[in-house]
Protein backbone atom coordinates (compact mmCIF):
# COMPACT_ATOMS: atom_id res chain seq x y z
CA UNK A 1 0.00 0.00 0.00
CA UNK A 2 2.83 2.30 0.85
CA UNK A 3 4.48 1.52 -2.46
CA UNK A 4 1.18 2.06 -4.20
CA UNK A 5 0.77 5.36 -2.46
CA UNK A 6 4.27 6.42 -3.53
CA UNK A 7 3.49 5.36 -7.09
CA UNK A 8 0.14 7.17 -6.91
CA UNK A 9 1.78 10.28 -5.52
CA UNK A 10 4.50 10.05 -8.10
CA UNK A 11 1.88 9.52 -10.79
CA UNK A 12 -0.15 12.42 -9.43
CA UNK A 13 2.93 14.66 -9.52
CA UNK A 14 3.69 13.52 -13.03
CA UNK A 15 0.09 14.20 -14.11
CA UNK A 16 0.21 17.65 -12.54
CA UNK A 17 3.54 18.24 -14.15
CA UNK A 18 2.09 16.98 -17.44
CA UNK A 19 -0.98 19.18 -16.95
CA UNK A 20 1.29 22.11 -16.22
CA UNK A 21 3.40 21.27 -19.31
CA UNK A 22 0.23 20.94 -21.38
CA UNK A 23 -0.99 24.32 -20.08
CA UNK A 24 2.35 25.93 -20.84
CA UNK A 25 2.40 24.18 -24.21
CA UNK A 26 -1.14 25.41 -24.93
CA UNK A 27 -0.16 28.94 -23.84
CA UNK A 28 3.01 28.78 -25.92
CA UNK A 29 0.99 27.45 -28.84
CA UNK A 30 -1.53 30.30 -28.45
CA UNK A 31 1.28 32.84 -28.13
CA UNK A 32 2.87 31.33 -31.22
CA UNK A 33 -0.44 31.52 -33.12
CA UNK A 34 -0.88 35.15 -32.03
CA UNK A 35 2.73 35.86 -33.02
CA UNK A 36 2.21 33.99 -36.30
CA UNK A 37 -1.00 35.94 -36.98
CA UNK A 38 0.67 39.26 -36.14
CA UNK A 39 3.68 38.34 -38.27
CA UNK A 40 1.35 37.33 -41.12
CA UNK A 41 -0.54 40.62 -40.78
CA UNK A 42 2.72 42.60 -40.68
CA UNK A 43 3.97 40.64 -43.68
CA UNK A 44 0.71 41.24 -45.55
CA UNK A 45 0.83 44.94 -44.64
CA UNK A 46 4.47 45.12 -45.76
CA UNK A 47 3.57 43.24 -48.94
CA UNK A 48 0.65 45.63 -49.57
CA UNK A 49 2.89 48.66 -48.95
CA UNK A 50 5.50 47.19 -51.29
CA UNK A 51 2.85 46.55 -53.95
CA UNK A 52 1.58 50.12 -53.54
CA UNK A 53 5.13 51.49 -53.82
CA UNK A 54 5.76 49.21 -56.80
CA UNK A 55 2.54 50.42 -58.44
CA UNK A 56 3.47 54.06 -57.81
CA UNK A 57 7.01 53.51 -59.10
CA UNK A 58 5.68 51.59 -62.07
CA UNK A 59 3.25 54.37 -63.04
CA UNK A 60 5.97 56.97 -62.46
CA UNK A 61 8.28 54.86 -64.65
CA UNK A 62 5.64 54.76 -67.40
CA UNK A 63 5.17 58.54 -67.17
CA UNK A 64 8.94 59.13 -67.29
CA UNK A 65 9.29 56.64 -70.15
CA UNK A 66 6.56 58.47 -72.10
CA UNK A 67 8.22 61.81 -71.33
CA UNK A 68 11.54 60.34 -72.45
CA UNK A 69 9.96 59.20 -75.72
CA UNK A 70 8.41 62.66 -76.19
CA UNK A 71 11.76 64.33 -75.52
CA UNK A 72 13.48 61.92 -77.94
CA UNK A 73 10.87 62.75 -80.58
CA UNK A 74 11.29 66.48 -79.93
CA UNK A 75 15.05 66.08 -80.17
CA UNK A 76 14.71 64.24 -83.48
CA UNK A 77 12.32 66.91 -84.79
CA UNK A 78 14.70 69.65 -83.66
CA UNK A 79 17.66 67.87 -85.25
CA UNK A 80 15.75 67.56 -88.53
CA UNK A 81 14.72 71.23 -88.29
CA UNK A 82 18.32 72.18 -87.48
CA UNK A 83 19.63 70.22 -90.48
CA UNK A 84 16.98 71.81 -92.70
CA UNK A 85 17.85 75.29 -91.44
CA UNK A 86 21.56 74.53 -91.83
CA UNK A 87 21.00 73.48 -95.45
CA UNK A 88 18.83 76.53 -96.08
CA UNK A 89 21.49 78.75 -94.48
CA UNK A 90 24.19 77.17 -96.66
CA UNK A 91 22.10 77.71 -99.80
CA UNK A 92 21.32 81.30 -98.80
CA UNK A 93 24.99 81.92 -98.07
CA UNK A 94 25.98 80.51 -101.48
CA UNK A 95 23.28 82.60 -103.19
CA UNK A 96 24.47 85.72 -101.37
CA UNK A 97 28.09 84.93 -102.18
CA UNK A 98 27.24 84.53 -105.87
CA UNK A 99 25.13 87.69 -105.84
CA UNK A 100 27.95 89.54 -104.04
CA UNK A 101 30.51 88.30 -106.58
CA UNK A 102 28.20 89.32 -109.44
CA UNK A 103 27.60 92.76 -107.91
CA UNK A 104 31.34 93.15 -107.29
CA UNK A 105 32.02 92.25 -110.92
CA UNK A 106 29.32 94.66 -112.12
CA UNK A 107 30.74 97.38 -109.87
CA UNK A 108 34.28 96.77 -111.14
CA UNK A 109 33.01 96.84 -114.72
CA UNK A 110 31.05 100.04 -114.06
CA UNK A 111 34.08 101.63 -112.36
CA UNK A 112 36.22 100.72 -115.38
CA UNK A 113 33.59 102.12 -117.76
CA UNK A 114 33.32 105.31 -115.69
CA UNK A 115 37.12 105.65 -115.64
CA UNK A 116 37.16 105.21 -119.42
CA UNK A 117 34.36 107.77 -119.73
CA UNK A 118 36.21 110.21 -117.46
CA UNK A 119 39.39 109.71 -119.49
CA UNK A 120 37.51 110.29 -122.78
CA UNK A 121 35.74 113.34 -121.34
CA UNK A 122 39.08 114.77 -120.20
CA UNK A 123 40.54 114.19 -123.65
CA UNK A 124 37.47 115.74 -125.21
CA UNK A 125 37.70 118.64 -122.77
CA UNK A 126 41.35 119.17 -123.79
CA UNK A 127 40.37 119.07 -127.45
CA UNK A 128 37.47 121.48 -126.83
CA UNK A 129 39.73 123.87 -124.93
CA UNK A 130 42.24 123.67 -127.73
CA UNK A 131 39.47 124.23 -130.32
CA UNK A 132 38.07 127.06 -128.20
CA UNK A 133 41.52 128.58 -127.99
CA UNK A 134 41.89 128.30 -131.77
CA UNK A 135 38.42 129.77 -132.36
CA UNK A 136 39.23 132.55 -129.92
CA UNK A 137 42.50 133.20 -131.72
CA UNK A 138 40.69 133.16 -135.08
CA UNK A 139 38.07 135.51 -133.68
CA UNK A 140 40.75 137.89 -132.46
CA UNK A 141 42.45 137.65 -135.84
CA UNK A 142 39.14 138.23 -137.58
CA UNK A 143 38.40 141.21 -135.34
CA UNK A 144 41.84 142.53 -136.08
CA UNK A 145 41.30 142.01 -139.82
CA UNK A 146 37.86 143.66 -139.58
CA UNK A 147 39.40 146.60 -137.79
CA UNK A 148 42.03 146.74 -140.48
CA UNK A 149 39.36 146.56 -143.22
CA UNK A 150 37.31 149.19 -141.48
CA UNK A 151 40.33 151.46 -141.30
CA UNK A 152 41.07 150.73 -144.94
CA UNK A 153 37.45 151.42 -145.83
CA UNK A 154 37.53 154.70 -143.95
CA UNK A 155 40.82 155.54 -145.56
CA UNK A 156 39.36 154.71 -148.99
CA UNK A 157 36.23 156.72 -148.30
CA UNK A 158 38.33 159.69 -147.34
CA UNK A 159 40.17 159.48 -150.64
CA UNK A 160 38.53 161.79 -153.18
CA UNK A 161 39.56 159.72 -156.17
CA UNK A 162 37.72 156.63 -154.89
CA UNK A 163 34.42 158.43 -154.66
Amino acid sequence: LSASLVVYEHRSRLERSLQKERGEHKKTKEDFLVYKLEAQEALNKEKQDSMNRYGALSSQHKILKNQHEDVKKQLLDLQLQHNSLKLEHRKTLETHSQKYAQLQQEKDSEVTNLQDTVFKLREESKLLRKAHQEVHSQLLNAQAQMEEFRQLKEALQKMPSFK
